[in-house]
């Protein structure tokens, strides 16, 4: 079974946050790695992105929800640390 993780391994969303439950695998069968705004049908939707990318693309989203940008800064930095991006 898939190990299951509070925040998604690629953007750092909290995975109760996620309004589907989680990204879908080939199979059908929900990610507990991924969130939906990520991953759909074993595919990362963002493929070619980086980890510096995904930082500035969700410290901008954080920020058009209204999050404080030093705030925003502080949830995103630990991206480039989530299994997505570990080499």
């Amino acid at each position: 079974m898939e190990k299951s993780y509070k925040n998604c391994q690629s953007c750092g969303m909290p995975m109760k946050k996620d309004p589907l439950g989680g990204g879908s695998n080939v199979d059908g069968t929900r990610s507990a790695m991924y969130c939906s705004h990520c991953y759909e049908n074993g595919k990362f939707k963002k493929e070619d992105i980086t980890a510096e990318q995904m930082q500035t693309f969700v410290k901008e989203k954080l920020k058009s929800m209204g999050f404080p940008g030093f705030l925003a800064g502080w949830f995103s930095k630990g991206i480039p640390k989530l299994e997505r991006w570990k080499k």
